[in-house]
């Protein structure tokens, strides 16, 4: 019988995915658990439907990371922290405080998660930090740590 996953199954598939499982499997374990529904002709044209929307929305998502990549690699974000002198900081600028400074200076919400540090900012100068915006596509920004 071919069914529908309306769910992921171990073993089995991910969810939207059509397969073939044996008639008992699917009358007495994946339906009935509203892991997946038959798949009849009008269910396989409303898979297909969604199938294309998904892969629109994420066609635009990877076009707006694209795009917010190239403006990254113009703009520079400023990044007060204190100092104690000489350029050495207190403590480092964290990817949260780069992030907020992203925000406030650019207008662009990215996640902390997503700003990458090869190693902690210690020391006041510019620096070129990587920002991971999904879709396999990464942003160089330059960030400018000043001793406040």
């Amino acid at each position: 019988m071919k069914v529908i996953l309306t769910q992921d199954v171990r073993g089995k598939g991910k969810r939207g995915q059509m397969i073939e499982v044996s008639d008992g499997y699917a009358r007495n374990f994946l339906l009935p658990r509203k892991l997946a529904q038959e798949a009849t002709a009008d269910n396989i044209n409303t898979m297909r439907m969604n199938d294309k929307a998904t892969q629109e929305r994420q066609q635009k998502e990877r076009e707006q990371a694209v795009a917010i990549a190239n403006r990254m690699r113009e703009m520079t974000v400023v990044v007060t922290a204190k100092g104690g002198g000489a350029g050495r900081l207190f403590g480092s600028v964290t990817s949260a405080e780069i992030a907020e400074a992203l925000s406030e200076q650019q207008k662009i919400d990215l996640d902390k998660r997503k700003i990458v540090l090869d190693e902690p900012i210690k020391i006041a100068g510019t620096y070129k930090v990587r920002c991971k915006l999904g879709y396999e596509v990464t942003g160089e920004l330059t960030v400018e740590v000043k001793e406040g």
